[in-house]
């Protein structure tokens, strides 16, 4: 678990922000008091910091040289002025990456995920799948999408790993069913069908609706 800081004077932005990195498993603190910022940094000493340029009494760029003076945490800038001159003044003042305004949440993910991997040494202690914005974390076996967080079975698992290792294509009956032999479940074509039909009322349920489709005679294909 990471404990990461968020500095967004953007309450509702902020939830959301939080919502979707705690899906993750980290903790997550909001910066309430925006004139009295390092006491509450360095309180909580996060493990990463993602700050807003356009905040009260102090801009973004100020707090990253405070914060700089007390730490070497990276920092990720968010900011709705995605200008070449405010992504290089951000990199310069100390960032780690920049993202842009209005926040997609999936590629926020992918960005705190690398920078963490990067920082920490995680690279390939933690390796992800990612579709439409929906993530398969191969370590726990769960599916994260739009903030909410999905637990899937072993046989779920594998086939939604099968079908995402291989999107764009058709993968068979036979080849899923392969896969499941392969994690000691000896699956029927009848059984097959009952897990793929669970999966897919799982997905909807979140949003991600026709994910999977059926290739009459062929198989199933996330395209």
């Amino acid at each position: 678990m990471y404990r990461i800081l968020v500095i967004e004077d953007d309450s509702s932005m902020a939830q959301v922000m939080k919502k979707q990195i705690e899906a993750w498993g980290n903790e997550v603190c909001l910066i309430e008091d925006f004139q009295n910022i390092i006491p509450a940094f360095i309180e909580y000493d996060p493990h990463m910091v993602l700050i807003d340029i356009m905040l009260p009494f102090f801009n973004g760029y100020h707090w990253c040289s405070e914060i700089r003076k007390q730490s070497n945490v990276p920092i990720i800038f968010i900011s709705s002025a995605a200008e070449n001159m405010n992504i290089v003044m951000a990199m310069n003042m100390g960032g780690d990456d920049f993202i842009s305004k209005p926040v997609d949440v999936s590629v926020m993910m992918a960005k705190i995920q690398a920078v963490l991997r990067r920082t920490y040494d995680m690279a390939g202690k933690v390796p992800l799948l990612e579709h439409r914005g929906a993530i398969l974390n191969l370590n726990d076996t769960s599916l994260s999408y739009g903030g909410q967080r999905l637990e899937l079975t072993k046989n779920e698992f594998r086939i939604l790993q099968t079908m995402l290792e291989n999107k764009g294509k058709v993968v068979s009956r036979d080849t899923l069913m392969t896969k499941l032999w392969q994690m000691d479940c000896y699956v029927e074509e009848n059984t097959l069908t009952v897990n793929v039909t669970r999966l897919r009322k799982k997905l909807d349920k979140i949003g991600l609706y026709d994910f999977i489709k059926t290739k009459i005679g062929s198989g199933y294909i996330i395209e």
